[in-house]
């Protein structure tokens, strides 16, 4: 793949991109920034092996994905208090308004045990197929459909709270 290829591959995928990893942030957007920085640094270095048998942004949220969990697992953000991580958070001034007005859903989302969280998150801010999520995710479809129902009862528990 030639550098203008992916670039052109990239910028399609871009604000998408950025908003799935910014609800697996839990409305953290220099956190999403920095782990989309991270999944784009290692597509490139990668592009060459992109054979085309899924669709590229199949392939490029697969790796944003592994990007968030290996995060995750250094990170350990289950350690910090829930009532403290809201505070944990600074958001830039230019998105201070719309991080305010998903505070709600952040924090909720935040609850949500991995996989229901990017399965939600692909389902409802991407609407992205079953069969996408499955392929982004590596789990079978059955699955998918699981942490779907799951993460949508866990997500009504959180906000009526």
């Amino acid at each position: 793949m030639t550098q203008e290829r992916f670039i052109t591959l990239v910028k399609a995928e871009q604000e998408s991109l950025r908003r799935f990893l910014l609800a697996l942030c839990s409305g953290d957007a220099a956190l999403a920034d920095d782990i989309a920085q991270e999944a784009l640094v290692r597509a490139y270095v990668a592009s060459g092996s992109f054979r085309g048998l899924s669709k590229f942004s199949t392939w490029l949220f697969r790796i944003a994905y592994n990007c968030y969990i290996d995060h995750t697992r250094r990170v350990r953000p289950e350690q910090v208090p829930l009532e403290d991580r809201a505070a944990l958070r600074v958001p830039s001034d230019d998105a201070s308004d719309a991080s305010f007005r998903y505070q709600a859903l952040y924090q909720a989302l935040d609850r949500l045990p991995e996989k229901e969280k990017a399965v939600i998150a692909l389902f409802y801010f991407e609407d992205r197929s079953i069969r996408e999520m499955a392929d982004i995710l590596q789990m079978p479809s059955g699955t998918i459909k699981y942490h779907l129902s799951m993460g949508r009862n866990h997500l009504k528990a959180c906000i009526r709270l």
